[in-house]
Formats: structure tokens, C-alpha cells, sequence
């Protein structure tokens, strides 16, 4: 394991935890690249992390929805983690993402990616059998008590059926491992609750996932955004956040116009794995990685290859032909 930290991980582990955010800025949701079924695409996922890095983020977040965790082998995902973790080499921190629907596999995928070298875990709700709120309590206390990192909780309802309610997350609060909570609600309400617990643990990261809310929930105070778009922009990304949190309004405007303009890639498709269609296929025009999806989903085909790259080249990105 390679101990030897960047500046800016090690102030991130100097800090005081209680003072300040764990993290803040943009940390893209990176999507897995495969070659075959369980078979990474090793040379576009070296060039796809190249390509985040270059673009300024403060994080990468590996293995969660965008990353189609949930179907992907136990084995792939190891192999994943240490890949990442090894090129990556600490000059950002790594996010893990360990959700599973076994508090056991979970623990496992953690214990890897802190042998590997990741900075921090990343868990929802366990899905499948949904929890009630005391059983989320119970879930996130007996998770971290078996975790080797500090854990951000992942608010997916659309994937979990169940919400960590501000209650729930008052009650865990005192857990010193975790740090913060990324929310993929889209719901403003409860975004600026999630906020409002900072008043009682000042040092939690709170991450946005719709990359359409990022201005929106920075404004309200919140840290930065999780957002898909990154992997094959990260630079406006980059910029709206800076934008916004130094008080440059009418650049953050236009830099949100651009990034709705973008945003157009993710209403092509039918079905809810669109939207991972729509990030894999941007990076295959880009001639990143593969668009390969993990089984049982299939990659776009025309036309709408051909709507993913007219959206592209709207925003000025240079494309292959679809």
C-alpha cells in the first residue's frame, strides 16, 4: 500500500474533524468500464481517470449507481478498487462505494479498498427488503462499528425504497466515522434539512447528486456535487462550483445554462438504466472507455447514439462519430 499522501489528503487527515468539512467540491460518480462480461476495460479506465483528474475534482467516487455496483461481480469490483487506487495514487481521495444488501459483504469490500489505499466508504440503505427508520439506525451502527474508513451514508431512494430520514441521521450523528452524506433526492426541502445538521457536526460533507441542483444546493451551504456529468466534463463542473462559491454570479448562470444544455443527454432512453447509457456512450464518443454495460443492460444503439452526440457537440466537445 502506498503510504505516501498528497498534500491535500493529508490536509484533509490533519484537520480538525469537528470544524470543518471532511470534503468539499466536485467528486464525479465514476462509471465502470468493462471489455467483456467481468472484464474491465483497463486501458479506458486509465484513460478515463486521466481525463477526471485533468479536469480539476477534488474526489472520485467508484462503485455507486453510476458505477452499476450492484452488478458487478464481487471479484470485478476488487480488482476495480485496487486499479483506481493504485493510479490514482492519493492525489485525490478515493470513495469507495461498499452498498450490499449483506452487512458482511459490505464489511469486506470496505476492508479492501482500505488495504488498497481508498480514503473514505460510501453506503445506502441496504435495498431489496426495505428497512424501517430504528432499522437504519441499527444498520448504520453496526456497519461502522466493522469499518477500517470513514463512512459518507448515500441518501438513494429511487434504488432503496426507504429515505434516512434528518431524524434517523440526528440519531447516528454521534458516530464519529461517519462524515457526510450525498442526496439523490432532487428534493430542495430536504437537502436544506440535511444541511441544517451541520449545526450539530459541522465537520459532515453534504454532496448533491442531480447535477442540475449543484448551484441551487451550494447556495444553501451545501459542499459540492456527486455529479454524473463530471466523468466526461469535470471542468465545467469545476468552474460552476467555483463560481458559485466565490460569488460569481453571472458566470454561474451561464456555466449553468451549459450544464442544463448537457444535461439533455440524460432524457434520451426509456428506462431507468438510460441514464448510465447516456454517461458510458459520452465517454465512448470521446473515445474514453468502452460503453459496454454490465449484464443484463445493453448500450445505446441508434439513434440514440446519435442524440448523445448532438448534445455533446452543443457544448462544445469534440466527438467521434456515433
Amino acid at each position: 500500500m502506498n503510504h505516501q499522501l498528497s498534500n491535500l489528503t493529508k490536509a484533509l487527515v490533519m484537520q480538525d474533524n469537528r470544524r470543518s468539512p471532511w470534503l468539499r467540491g466536485i467528486v464525479p460518480p465514476m462509471i465502470t468500464p468493462l471489455q467483456d462480461c467481468d472484464v474491465l476495460d483497463v486501458a479506458g479506465l486509465e484513460r478515463l481517470i486521466e481525463h477526471i483528474l485533468a479536469g480539476g475534482v477534488h474526489g472520485l467516487f467508484i462503485l455507486g449507481t453510476s458505477g452499476e455496483a450492484p452488478n458487478l461481480s464481487y471479484r470485478l469490483r476488487r480488482e476495480l478498487i485496487d486499479r483506481v487506487c493504485r493510479q490514482v495514487k492519493h492525489r485525490v481521495p478515493v470513495l469507495v462505494g461498499i452498498t450490499d444488501t449483506s452487512l458482511i459483504e459490505a464489511r469486506q469490500v470496505a476492508r479492501h479498498a482500505a488495504n488498497a489505499g481508498a480514503d473514505a466508504v460510501v453506503s445506502a440503505a441496504p435495498y431489496y427488503f426495505a428497512a424501517g427508520q430504528p432499522e437504519l439506525v441499527s444498520f448504520v451502527e453496526h456497519l461502522v462499528d466493522g469499518l477500517p474508513l470513514s463512512l459518507f451514508l448515500y441518501n438513494m431512494q429511487q434504488m432503496t425504497k426507504v429515505q434516512f430520514t434528518q431524524e434517523t441521521l440526528r440519531r447516528v450523528s454521534h458516530l464519529e466515522r461517519i462524515i457526510g452524506l450525498k442526496d439523490s433526492s432532487g428534493d430542495l426541502n430536504y437537502f436544506s434539512s440535511l444541511v441544517s445538521l451541520k449545526q450539530e457536526r459541522p465537520d459532515w460533507s453534504i454532496f448533491v447528486g442531480p447535477e442540475h441542483l449543484l448551484a441551487d444546493t451550494l447556495r444553501l451551504g451545501g459542499d459540492g456535487g456527486v455529479n454524473g456529468g463530471a466523468i466526461f466534463m469535470p471542468e465545467l463542473f469545476v468552474d460552476l462550483f467555483n463560481a458559485v462559491t466565490r460569488g460569481d454570479e453571472p458566470n454561474a448562470e451561464r456555466l449553468q445554462e451549459k450544464l442544463l444544455l448537457l444535461g439533455q443527454i440524460y432524457s434520451i432512453g426509456q428506462h431507468a438504466s438510460a441514464v448510465i447509457k447516456a454517461m458510458k456512450c459520452a465517454c465512448s464518443l470521446l473515445n474514453l472507455c468502452s460503453e459496454r454495460m454490465a449484464e443484463p443492460f445493453e448500450a445505446f444503439h441508434s439513434p440514440q447514439r446519435e442524440q448523445v452526440c448532438r448534445v455533446l457537440k452543443s457544448v462544445g466537445l469534440t466527438v467521434s462519430n456515433p
